[in-house]
């Protein structure tokens, strides 16, 4: 598989990132982990996105969702009629929730350009095998496992400390953490984000090969989020950036 990152700014648009979008490829076949606001533009750089498998939707904030008006509009409006129905695995809830940031009726909304499943224990789209478990957070959000090729990557989205996201996390060969928060920071509120220390402990609890931490709040300082992570966690990490390509 490889992982290549579109954007990473947590909770907002940095000057220099979108917010969450993940692109995973293997053999041909592409998903997105979440197209989040800003992040459409950016990711026409990366893919054809009319050659695009599916899209897999941690939860319906905007910061991780609200790129998918635009993708309706480029599959409804394309020159020679609409691209073909795509599915995408969301949160219950997630075709409304688009169809009212369209302002389209809800009962059509984006049916015949999306095909909304609500996530499952497990389940697969092309070459890859998707599990999703629930994490912590003020609405309904879930962390992704991605399998293809023999090689795992784990996707927390947004989530205050887990150990579902631990589990889920066991032995993968790249955990992409969030990291919003700083151990420094008085009063992080439960149950909302992890701290950079957190995110690493639980990178480090599981097992996983690599670390990076993503979900780069514009406000606090990259450098003490990749020296806080480090010092938390034994094998190599690194910060999400706009444009990095791993091979998982």
């Amino acid at each position: 598989m490889r992982l290549t990152v579109v954007g990473c700014a947590g909770s907002f648009p940095g000057p220099d990132s979108p917010a969450s979008c993940y692109l995973v490829e293997h053999e041909g076949h592409r998903i997105l982990l979440d197209l989040g606001n800003g992040s459409f533009g950016p990711l026409q750089r990366y893919a054809d996105v009319y050659d695009v498998h599916g899209v897999v939707l941690s939860h319906l904030h905007a910061d991780h969702c609200m790129d998918m008006t635009s993708y309706y509009v480029a599959r409804r409006y394309r020159p020679g009629g609409p691209a073909p129905i795509l599915t995408v695995l969301g949160p219950t809830g997630s075709a409304d929730r688009m169809a009212r940031a369209y302002d389209l009726p809800s009962g059509e909304g984006m049916n015949g350009e999306f095909d909304f499943r609500d996530h499952v224990a497990e389940t697969e789209i092309g070459p890859f095998r998707i599990r999703t478990t629930r994490v912590n957070h003020p609405v309904e959000a879930y962390a992704t496992r991605v399998e293809a090729g023999g090689r795992s990557l784990v996707y927390s989205g947004d989530t205050g400390e887990s150990g579902a996201l631990v589990e889920l996390s066991r032995d993968a060969d790249l955990a992409l953490f969030e990291a919003s928060f700083l151990s420094r920071y008085e009063d992080v509120p439960p149950n909302l984000h992890l701290t950079a220390a957190q995110a690493a402990d639980h990178a480090k609890r599981a097992g996983v090969a690599r670390l990076v931490l993503t979900h780069l709040v514009p406000w606090t300082p990259q450098e003490e989020t990749l020296e806080e992570g480090t010092r938390a966690y034994d094998g190599e990490l690194a910060l999400a950036a706009p444009g990095l390509v791993l091979d998982v």
